[in-house]
């Protein structure tokens, strides 16, 4: 699946996984299809953002998000779904943001690549 992550790397996200909620690309198409209200949230490296993000997300790479996620998202009940590449750093941005205390996070696997093969609608707005 991510032939090209290191061991060591694949521990902590495998241990990150044990504590958090996930979704996969299609849930997420279902539920914004459907209108349904969260905050869709891109940790992905600014440049990754820049060429092409989910329609609708906001963008916190994960190199700030701890530093600047109270001020975006003040409410610790507030459901928010995480998407990076491929559903690795998403996962362990969902458990630092658990560890903060927020309650309703949810890393989307397979990320923006399983979005992309599905051809499902991207944006650079």
């Amino acid at each position: 699946m991510a032939p090209n992550h290191p061991p060591r790397f694949l521990k902590i996200v495998d241990d990150a996984r044990a504590r958090i909620r996930e979704t996969n690309v299609d849930e997420i198409k279902s539920r914004l299809d459907r209108g349904d209200k969260f905050i869709l949230v891109d940790v992905r490296e600014e440049s990754e953002w820049a060429k092409d993000h989910l329609p609708g997300a906001i963008h916190m790479g994960k190199g700030v998000i701890e530093r600047d996620v109270e001020a975006k998202v003040p409410d610790l009940n507030a459901e928010m779904v995480l998407y990076c590449g491929g559903g690795f750093r998403s996962a362990l941005v969902a458990d630092n943001l658990q560890k903060m205390g927020y309650t309703n996070v949810i890393s989307m696997d397979g990320g923006i690549r399983g979005w992309r093969e599905k051809g499902y609608p991207l944006t650079r707005e």
